[in-house]
């Protein structure tokens, strides 16, 4: 989820009052969300937070033991993480968990409640401190591991889609709400929230039916490319005129691209798409001249 550090709160304060069903193991936001008492509020709730964090080069890497060599790491860990801090408000840190838990507090307000006149109170510190071990981890596994950038990458790609789909719907305001009361606010985003799930209903049908399609007439639909359809496709739909079909899914039209080897592809091209383009050109401009 993009957003900024309130809006990963946000997020935390949703985990925490979902009805029902498996909760999250891993949160991934954009950059905009992270800090490290954000680090520490997920991790002491159980959570792996895990942002793609912007300028990585320039992050900071802590370190537990001052006297301890890191071998190469030993020239990037300059800074020491106080587990004393930590020891001493660890007991208040785990009745914070427990309120956010249950509800009893929300992590935008908890944010307030840990500063005085705008410096962070010894828990807050304590939260800094303990988010720090976590954001270090976060950044080891970020550098060395292929498998764990992808996986953030191809989630934010999925969240980005989400997005481009709400303003693509959200036309009419420019993706603005324009209501002066939160009520109306919240109406708003209700039936943006219906419409786009519509639409993903909608286009999940009709990629079940098209993959059924395709795999009684031979085409190779493995366990590969289905991770890769998504239901956040729109480029097909007309969003200001909506005519659906009633009593079941219209008739498929799925176009298959025979490539040089004698293969088949689901999508062409640019190159192909623009070459079709001047030949239905040519062909219309042929029609018209013999005309």
């Amino acid at each position: 989820m993009p957003g900024t550090l309130r809006g990963s709160l946000f997020i935390l304060d949703a985990i925490h009052a979902r009805g029902g069903g498996p909760n999250p193991e891993t949160v991934i936001t954009d950059t905009a969300s992270y800090s490290d008492i954000v680090f520490g509020l997920f991790a002491i709730c159980g959570y792996q937070f895990s942002p793609r964090i912007a300028d990585i080069s320039d992050a900071r890497l802590w370190r537990t033991n001052t006297a301890a060599d890191y071998g190469p790491l030993q020239p990037v860990s300059h800074h020491t993480i106080r587990l004393d801090r930590i020891r001493a408000h660890w007991g208040d840190m785990l009745r914070v968990a427990g309120s956010l838990a249950l509800g009893e507090v929300r992590g935008h307000d908890l944010i307030r409640m840990l500063s005085r006149d705008g410096k962070p109170t010894g828990l807050a510190d304590a939260f800094v401190h303990y988010g720090r071990i976590f954001k270090t981890l976060h950044l080891l596994q970020f550098v060395s591991d292929e498998g764990y950038r992808r996986m953030i990458g191809a989630q934010l790609n999925v969240t980005e889609a989400r997005l481009r789909l709400a303003r693509k719907i959200f036309c009419g305001q420019r993706g603005e709400l324009r209501q002066h009361y939160s009520e109306g606010m919240e109406d708003q985003l209700g039936a943006l929230g219906l419409a786009l799930n519509c639409v993903v209903v909608f286009n999940s049908r009709y990629i079940d039916a098209a993959v059924k399609r395709l795999a009684a007439d031979g085409f190779p639909v493995t366990d590969e490319l289905l991770p890769r359809l998504s239901p956040l496709q729109y480029d097909h739909i007309n969003f200001y005129l909506a005519d659906f079909p009633c009593g079941g899914l219209a008739q498929l039209q799925v176009p298959l691209i025979e490539t040089s080897s004698g293969t088949y592809r689901l999508q062409a091209t640019e190159a192909e798409r623009w070459d079709a383009r001047s030949r239905a050109g040519r062909t219309a401009r042929s029609v018209a001249a013999r005309s």
